[in-house]
């Protein structure tokens, strides 16, 4: 039956769920030492990118070039990312108690800073959404990574959000619902996103050999 030919829709979402169950098991091991995390990242979506774009070779391969490629810059930002997500989460905390152990006038000063404090949460999950498929896709400065990736993910706030979106389902479902679905994990969720993400990145990049392709092919035309 043409449904189970190589070709056939039904084949190329088997194999892409096949991928991303590779690739999560790959992505989960490279993270076990922690500082790995954003080197392990970015490797998954240089992967999926790939993937998404019809690319892809041989998997663990192109994860581990990937891995080794981007590993001093990705290990930076995660690390950095790492502090400020402990240096936020402390903070909420302390003021959360700190808040409902208060009253009156007091009360609503630690609510309004803790506002504040969820506030820069947001724009830090916006950041770490976007530097690692950045890191995978271009080539920049770490203070341009995490600048561009709060401001391409702010300006995208749709994908953005289903983004977070996807994460969250297969959180909840893995939770909640079927725990086996880890097996997926990680690797499905930025098989997904990187469908959305590509086309982001893509729009926000200026490639200058493209453009003189593009422009040339005009010439021509006219």
């Amino acid at each position: 039956m043409k449904i189970f030919s190589y070709d056939s829709p039904f084949s190329q979402v088997l194999l892409k769920l096949c991928y991303s169950c590779c690739l999560n098991l790959l992505w989960f091991v490279c993270c076990l030492p922690v500082f790995t995390v954003g080197a392990a990242t970015t490797a998954l979506y240089y992967t999926t990118f790939k993937i998404t774009r019809d690319e892809e070779g041989p998997l663990v391969r192109t994860f581990f070039r990937a891995f080794r490629e981007n590993f001093r810059q990705s290990t930076v930002l995660w690390l950095i990312l790492l502090a400020a997500g402990l240096f936020l989460a402390g903070d909420g905390y302390i003021l959360y108690h700190l808040r409902a152990a208060s009253a009156g006038p007091v009360a609503v000063l630690w609510t309004v800073i803790l506002a504040m404090v969820i506030a820069v949460a947001v724009f830090y999950c916006i950041i770490l959404i976007y530097v690692f498929p950045l890191v995978a896709s271009v080539s920049n400065t770490n203070l341009a990574m995490l600048k561009n990736a709060f401001f391409i993910g702010a300006r995208y706030l749709f994908c953005t959000i289903l983004v977070f979106a996807i994460h969250f389902a297969m959180f909840f479902a893995v939770v909640s619902l079927f725990t086996p679905l880890i097996i997926f994990g990680e690797g499905l969720c930025a098989l997904l996103s990187s469908y959305l993400l590509g086309r982001v990145i893509r729009a926000c990049s200026y490639d200058p050999n493209e453009a003189a392709a593009d422009q040339a092919d005009g010439g021509d035309g006219a």
